[in-house]
């Protein structure tokens, strides 16, 4: 021993204490994540988050299998994106992939609804109808149903393992697996036809595609719904960190009234007890919270304004009789005069002001532009791509001959008679490959309903009447039952001289 001393020199001492150091500094800047167990409430948010939750889920399982009778040869899926055939169907409404603007509008509007819903409602959206917070309400509604209320789940966590416990684990487990299985079935119904889909996705004779996406959305919703919940809104949402610019004082939030509640006590029948606030410290606003955060220490990151504590202390108020709405929807503007004593704003001046109507505007201005544009738009199109390789042919005549892929697109249900021509190309003629016919500057053709016609053209031009270079023309199709036209501009090379 003594020997072994001997070798330990004053560089040794020093590095084993800085690595113990080190261990206690990680040691105490790491914790274990604590469960989370909100405890059963009622009330008028709760019954909101209820109606919400049900609709929003009903939507979600439904939807894919509403039908919508388009035609013969057309899917009768009400709502379909439709990878195979590049479309979207949205009952009535059919968009083609070269109006896909419709898609980003959609999204934009959705980006501007969000930002107006903040600046009106704060975090309303995290709070009733976010996908993590609809799917972690029924998953903890499954867990209260088996387990029981806050303080069995609690004691059922720290009891050994049991076969009561075991049962009861692996039941909750199997039936958040099923919810989770039905979550990314329905995702993938969305895509195909559903019946369809379903029992090719139960005979295994569905596409792996499916089956993947089926099971990565079962384990997200499983490991996200069930395991990480509030952590998911803390560490992975971006969105607590942006909607703190979205709000300003005249947003709704849950807040505390500190003026009225502080300081806090139990004892209300103590001598002191007049010098007390209204809160009674009974903690069932930090009990029923599904962020396990006290709503008491202020605005916090983690709170997703979901009012289940404005529920839980109304409760114990109309007990204790004491006066409702010590915690509330209010906004910064009115807590301050509230706690000078002054009347607080009008609900409607906090609603209608400049940036709620500025946002309401555009929102509504984007709206009813694509709606416009939907109901007007052209059901007759026309793309032309010119052939790069080789970019002209010199023909044994000296005239000079481009090739092109054109493309119509019917986007009726029903055949088309339309006439394709060229213009603004002096002495042009084309010719249709696979067509056994002479070169002309128009030709007809009857097109598909609701189908996409590709041709091989080629337009040949004497010498003398193209310019050297590039020179542009246009493509036409047109209805001719009709007055519908679609025009297309393309471009002629020549040899340079």
């Amino acid at each position: 021993m003594a020997s072994n001393d001997a070798n330990v020199t004053p560089g040794d001492v020093a590095r084993i204490e800085v690595e113990a150091v080190n261990s206690r500094q990680h040691r105490s800047l790491y914790k274990a994540r604590e469960s989370i167990h909100p405890m059963r409430v009622s009330g008028v948010f709760r019954r909101l988050k209820w109606w919400i939750m049900g609709v929003l889920l009903a939507i979600y399982y439904v939807t894919p299998w509403l039908r919508w009778d388009r035609g013969v040869g057309m899917p009768d899926q009400a709502v379909l994106v439709d990878l195979e055939h590049r479309r979207f169907f949205f009952f009535f409404i059919e968009i083609w992939p070269q109006e896909f603007y419709y898609v980003a509008g959609m999204l934009i509007m959705a980006g501007i609804g969000l930002f107006l819903v903040t600046s009106v409602l704060g975090r309303a959206w995290c709070g009733y109808a976010c996908p993590q917070t609809v799917w972690v309400d029924l998953y903890v509604h499954v867990e209260r149903w088996l387990e029981g209320d806050r303080n069995a789940r609690f004691r059922l966590d720290k009891a050994p393992w049991n076969a009561a416990k075991i049962r009861k684990r692996f039941t909750k487990y199997l039936i958040w697996l099923l919810i989770a299985v039905a979550t990314g079935g329905a995702w993938v119904f969305y895509f195909a036809d559903a019946p369809t889909l379903f029992v090719k996705l139960f005979t295994l004779e569905a596409s792996v595609i499916a089956y993947v996406t089926v099971g990565v959305l079962t384990a997200t919703t499983f490991v996200f719904g069930g395991f990480m919940r509030e952590q998911v809104c803390t560490y992975m949402c971006p969105w607590p960190r942006i909607q703190a610019a979205m709000m300003d004082e005249n947003s709704l939030t849950v807040t505390y009234q500190d003026w009225r509640g502080e300081p806090r006590g139990r004892h209300r029948k103590a001598a002191d007890a007049s010098l007390l606030g209204d809160c009674i410290d009974c903690n069932q606003c930090v009990a029923v919270c599904p962020m396990g955060i006290d709503i008491r220490d202020g605005q916090q990151l983690e709170c997703i304004n979901c009012a289940l504590c404005v529920d839980a202390c109304n409760t114990i108020m109309a007990r204790t009789g004491g006066t409702p709405n010590l915690i509330s929807y209010t906004t910064l503007k009115s807590y301050e005069a509230n706690a000078d004593g002054r009347p607080a704003l009008p609900l409607k001046k906090t609603v209608f002001r400049a940036r709620t109507l500025v946002y309401a505007t555009l929102w509504s201005c984007i709206g009813l532009a694509m709606l416009f544009v939907l109901f007007t738009r052209d059901r007759l199109d026309i793309n032309v791509l010119r052939d790069r390789n080789p970019q002209f042919v010199v023909l044994s005549d000296g005239s000079i001959r481009n090739g092109y892929t054109v493309k119509i697109l019917n986007m009726e249900q029903k055949e088309r008679r339309v006439l394709l021509q060229i213009s603004e190309l002096p002495d042009a003629l084309m010719t249709v490959v696979g067509q056994d016919l002479w070169p002309s500057r128009t030709r007809e053709f009857v097109l598909s309903a609701d189908q996409v016609q590709q041709l091989q053209i080629y337009v040949a031009v004497p010498r003398a009447s193209v310019e050297p270079g590039a020179n542009s023309f246009r493509f036409s199709v047109t209805d001719l039952s009709g007055i519908e036209q679609a025009h297309y501009g393309a471009i002629f090379r020549a040899p340079e001289e």
